[in-house]
């Protein structure tokens, strides 16, 4: 006897999940058996009811998220296989056993791109920050704690559950933030990346408490940055700034509407030794910021445009396009011949051609000719499973501008 619901999909609706599409649409259900409720566990079935996968149910849009296509019991040795498996490629990219020097800090479990719908799990040295995106993952948390402590072992001293703002809204109200092994006093802690230093507050910094996801690109910017007069727009903890800093820029300006970000930059200039260097910080909205700088003819070296997502749905998309067409023909304008534009976007519902089609756009409009010099996206430590190109949420382009 099955003791999970059961999913039967409408003919032909089978077909993504033959695919390894880790996601079924509500409209692709034809009929439920067993009532599942939200993060129950559900077995997935054709029309003809021949068993395809087994996920985590919720009544929305997207209805189940896939973690398995054989017909597998989801106990606690399963998901310390799935866990161990990340684990053995973050180890590849030699990630997991760098302390003191190189990179100490690294996403461990991204999602979809993990096998893991609905789970986030970043390292930062020896503390675990985990963020559950579907109700059916943080229901077997106790289960995702055990197998984390089990694969990483005394390479760890916490985990930390920080999923208040990440899960449905409704379920949310039900959780708090806070640990689920140990503690760690004070809730941050300094990491390393490529050498470079931050303090990383994952009780009350953005997602984990940083963004692990532009290491590399962070790293690039420093071949564009010395001698320079570099513009980091929509700073956060400053870590475009300090990279650029530390490569021998001659001036720095960090601008983002959070006035705790830069309290957080300026935490990272210190560490780094950086607090005496040339550069400033500025509290505000970036586009009135770079209005402000017309009448002063403030003009770059290089920029780094790296806004939050515009978009998070696909009805936001046309608004989310104007408003990065707007961003970077504000960009372009405050570039100095010669100079280099890195621009990003981080809305998954904007892929990689819409994104480049609306740099085209900005630059047409504010008459610059335009060289790409390099096409970005997230680390390997973020990978993208072939089958859900979804998960393909960070685009970037490096631009010389004439």
């Amino acid at each position: 006897m099955n003791k999970y619901g059961s999913i039967y999909l409408k003919s032909k609706k089978e077909i993504p999940v033959l695919r390894f599409h880790p996601w079924v649409f509500s409209g692709a259900i034809k009929s439920k058996e067993g009532n599942p409720k939200d993060g129950d566990i559900v077995k997935v079935y054709d029309n003809r009811k021949n068993f395809l996968a087994v996920g985590h149910y919720y009544e929305g849009s997207i209805a189940v998220k896939l973690f398995a296509f054989e017909d597998i019991i989801p106990d606690g040795d399963f998901w310390k296989q799935k866990i161990a498996a990340a684990f053995a490629i973050r180890q590849q990219m030699n990630l997991t056993d760098n302390k003191e020097e190189g990179t100490n800090a690294y996403r461990l479990i991204h999602g979809e791109g993990d096998g893991l719908p609905g789970l986030i799990v970043d390292v930062y040295n020896q503390v675990v920050v985990v963020q559950f995106h579907a109700v059916g993952m943080y229901k077997v948390s106790h289960l995702i704690k055990d197998a984390l402590i089990q694969v990483l072992g005394d390479r760890i001293v916490a985990i930390y559950n920080k999923s208040s703002t990440t899960l449905p809204s409704n379920f949310a109200k039900t959780t708090e933030n806070g640990y689920l092994w140990r503690s760690f006093e004070g809730n941050s802690a300094a990491i390393v990346e490529n050498g470079n230093k931050f303090q990383i507050n994952w009780e009350t910094g953005q997602k984990t408490g940083f963004f692990l996801d532009q290491r590399n690109n962070r790293a690039l910017l420093q071949q564009f940055s010395k001698d320079k007069k570099v513009l980091n727009a929509f700073c956060y903890s400053g870590g475009f700034s300090v990279y650029a800093l530390l490569a021998g820029a001659k001036e720095v300006h960090s601008v983002d509407a959070s006035a705790k970000a830069i309290d957080l930059l300026e935490e990272n200039l210190a560490l780094n030794e950086l607090q005496e260097s040339n550069h400033k910080s500025y509290v505000g909205d970036v586009m009135k910021f770079l209005k402000e700088q017309e009448g002063e003819n403030e003009q770059y070296d290089v920029i780094v445009l790296d806004p939050p997502a515009y978009a998070k749905t696909a009805s936001k998309r046309h608004n989310a396009i104007q408003a990065y067409k707007r961003l970077n023909i504000a960009g372009l304008e405050h570039l100095k011949s010669g100079g280099v534009l890195f621009t990003f976007s981080c809305s998954q519902v904007v892929d990689n051609q819409l994104f480049y089609n609306t740099i085209t756009a900005a630059a047409i409009e504010a008459k610059r000719k335009v060289r790409v010099l390099h096409r970005l996206t997230q680390p390997a430590d973020h990978p993208v499973n072939i089958f859900h190109p979804e998960g393909n949420y960070l685009k970037g382009l490096v631009l010389y501008v004439e």
